[in-house]
């Protein structure tokens, strides 16, 4: 198992590093973490995201860190504290137990892993990889007027000094 702060403390968010993106859980001590994984019991919880956005679904579980992790990278990860006052510990951890076993809708845009999590421990779900992809989606098709833009007024232009040069020349 990799690791990145070895000694997460109850309420904490696990940030694990997945090919393409990053799986949030929530420490509660002794080793385990809550998170969501597939409503597919049959499915590692590796692959949350991919099948939960099929299925819109996914079902809080109790598990333990290491077989969440498997051979991932994973860290502390409580970023949000800078602009979020968390709730206290014994609340984070009362909030999360609620959900244990209870299926809930899976959303990769409003209702992810992150954003479960984040509700737990500050009240309220956010998303940076949500807020990152949308910017970076924005900016692309931004680009991509913008791109179209300029390529029509330069196809135009062609177009406008070929009509003068073949007027001078009739």
């Amino acid at each position: 198992m990799a690791h990145g702060n070895r000694n997460p403390k109850p309420g904490d968010l696990i940030e694990i590093d997945r090919p393409l993106y990053q799986h949030w859980a929530l420490y509660v001590g002794d080793g385990y973490v809550i998170n969501v994984t597939p409503v597919d019991e049959g499915a590692p919880s590796l692959f949350v995201s991919t099948v939960s956005i099929f299925t819109r679904k996914a079902k809080v579980k109790k598990q333990l860190l290491k077989e969440v992790v498997g051979d991932d990278e994973w860290r502390v990860n409580n970023k949000y504290d800078r602009s979020r006052i968390p709730l206290p510990v014994e609340e984070i951890i009362r909030r999360a137990e609620r959900w244990i076993d209870r299926e809930v809708t899976y959303d990769l845009l409003g209702s992810n892993c992150e954003h479960f999590v984040t509700e737990l421990r500050y009240g309220e779900g956010v998303s940076d990889q949500v807020r990152k992809a949308v910017i970076g989606t924005t900016a692309a098709a931004v680009g991509g007027i913008l791109l179209a833009g300029l390529a029509t007024v330069f196809v135009k232009g062609l177009s406008d000094n070929t009509s003068r040069r073949e007027r001078k020349y009739e």
